[in-house]
């Protein structure tokens, strides 16, 4: 998809930009299967929830198959942080394709949507004036008494549509006078979101106690016609698209002067984590060139890979895509990193289970309390050690797993190989960062909460599954200011699809009771 220019978008940012001194944005991203969602949900009486059983062959087998259906805090010192105006909690929501969300406010008045986070590309959308999207609501599929907010440009007072006469629209208009006209399509096979562009205000607050407002004007695709898994339970309620593309929301807010263009990602272990705008990372943190090809992916290049005591060149290209569970590997290097761990594992190889993808599978035995288990760590360009945290999952308590999936023609490094982490996706200055996190600290620790098992004594716990090719629109009123939680939602098969959709619809209850305290 070809990037609009944004000569004019500046000129609309920074003639109607409301700034409180804010220069990084920070949201929290949270694994809906976390222990601290758990408690969550028992401190607050949610009734009826079915929690996937971690460890368990279902809980890894449903990541791998969304995985496949996708195919085809530390901040830097000199920066005061932004936060969505409505908190800066992130969840990842199995019912909805182990997608993470965000809460944005759009509109005057506010308006709240419950949008996907996206890597792939930089396309920000929610759903409006709907001639084909999702349903608002749905009782099975999203719960009881779930309803998503649908925009309506004119019933914001700071809506405004973008003419094919200005610069931002490019050459895709039918005339000066006409809607500027978009369209994006996504991995999944006839798969995309269509409508028009329009210009409206987007909340944020700096956070910190002065939590001072910030309106930063943007435009995005005021949704109307969706298409294949943008009609079931891909992001109902729209997408904040992280990729790269001059109407990115990361491009967006550093063409108005708020951040530099870079983000972060932090992942924690049991998938609590941070998103931070502007964001650079530490002066002497590893780094290695984004491989800038013209898509909008963020690739980079590898030169070795180390498992225990050996050391191997590879080298290779890999996407980084927090939009995937597992890490996706193709020949000649997954047969390098599978080769030397099996080589090295002491511990006695697993039957072989089809409902699991991943092909070096062990029985846990007393040699896993110890060293033997090979730790991997791989070489960037440049030379930098890429350390991976957590490259084991555990099954169901007897059996451990390297979570590396083999896949055709390219390679994809997954939110399991970024746990523990934080990453800096540094796109002025080209360079993709890392270093050790957990995430909750304003410091650079190296410790991880106490509820992840250490990887050493024995296989690390679940990466926390993570979204990837995209999401999906709806269309229907407002969010109730109240809401019970709903009942849970039967379930639903696919190949290689998410095929359990009978958890409850947690994420939405989360949201609903924020929006009630505001």
């Amino acid at each position: 998809m070809a990037s609009q220019p944004l000569a004019a978008l500046v000129l609309l940012l920074t003639a109607s930009l409301l700034v409180a001194g804010a220069d990084a944005t920070s949201l929290e991203i949270r694994h809906r299967f976390s222990d601290r969602m758990r408690e969550w949900a028992e401190a607050h009486g949610v009734a009826g929830m079915r929690w996937p059983q971690k460890g368990t062959v279902e809980y890894y087998a449903s990541l791998a198959r969304h995985d496949r259906a996708l195919r085809g805090r530390s901040l830097a010192s000199n920066f005061s942080e932004l936060a969505l105006a409505d908190g800066n909690a992130t969840f990842l929501e199995q019912n909805l394709e182990f997608l993470y969300y965000a809460v944005v406010a759009l509109g005057t008045p506010k308006k709240h949507f419950l949008v996907a986070l996206n890597t792939e590309n930089g396309w920000f959308w929610v759903p409006c004036d709907c001639l084909q999207c999702a349903p608002t609501s749905n009782p099975i599929k999203y719960g009881q008494n779930v309803t998503f907010n649908v925009y309506n440009p004119t019933n914001s007072s700071t809506s405004r549509s973008v003419l094919c006469s200005d610069s931002i629209c490019g050459n895709t208009c039918p005339g000066s006078n006409a809607t500027c006209p978009y369209s994006v399509d996504y991995l999944y096979v006839n798969t995309s979101s269509s409508g028009t562009l329009v210009s409206d205000t987007l909340y944020l607050v700096t956070d910190d106690a002065a939590q001072q407002p910030v309106k930063a004007p943007v435009v995005f695709g005021c949704g109307r016609n969706q298409s294949g898994a943008l009609l079931d339970t891909f992001a109902p309620n729209g997408v904040l698209g992280l990729g790269l593309g001059e109407m990115a929301v990361p491009s967006v807010l550093a063409a108005a002067g708020l951040v530099p263009d870079s983000f972060s990602l932090c992942f924690g272990a049991d998938g609590v984590g941070r998103l931070d705008f502007g964001d650079r990372g530490g002066a002497g943190q590893p780094r290695t060139p984004l491989n800038m090809d013209g898509s909008s992916f963020y690739n980079i290049s590898f030169t070795g890979i180390a498992v225990g005591n050996r050391s191997t060149a590879a080298s290779f290209t890999a996407i980084v895509d927090s939009g995937v569970a597992f890490t996706y590997l193709s020949d000649p290097t997954y047969s390098t990193l599978t080769d030397s761990f099996h080589a090295q594992v002491q511990d006695t190889p697993h039957k072989p289970d089809p409902n699991l993808p991943f092909e070096y599978c062990y029985d846990v035995s007393g040699s896993t309390q110890s060293p033997n288990i090979p730790s991997v760590d791989l070489t960037t360009a440049g030379g930098s050690n890429f350390p991976v945290n957590y490259p084991l999952i555990l099954v169901q308590g007897t059996t451990y797993c390297l979570s590396v999936v083999k896949n055709d023609g390219f390679n994809l490094i997954g939110q399991n190989f970024l746990e523990g982490l934080r990453v800096v996706f540094d796109r002025e200055r080209l360079n993709f960062g890392w270093e050790k996190s957990d995430c909750y600290q304003a410091s650079n620790s190296v410790a991880v909460p106490a509820s992840a098992p250490a990887p050493a004594p024995a296989p690390a716990p679940a990466p926390a599954p993570a979204p990837a090719a995209d999401s999906s629109p709806a269309s229907s009123p407002d969010l109730p200011p109240d809401i019970e939680a709903p009942a849970a939602s039967p379930p639903r098969s696919g190949a290689w699809r998410l095929s359990t959709m009978r958890r409850s619809f947690f994420l939405i209850i989360l949201l609903l009771l924020t929006m009630a305290k505001l």
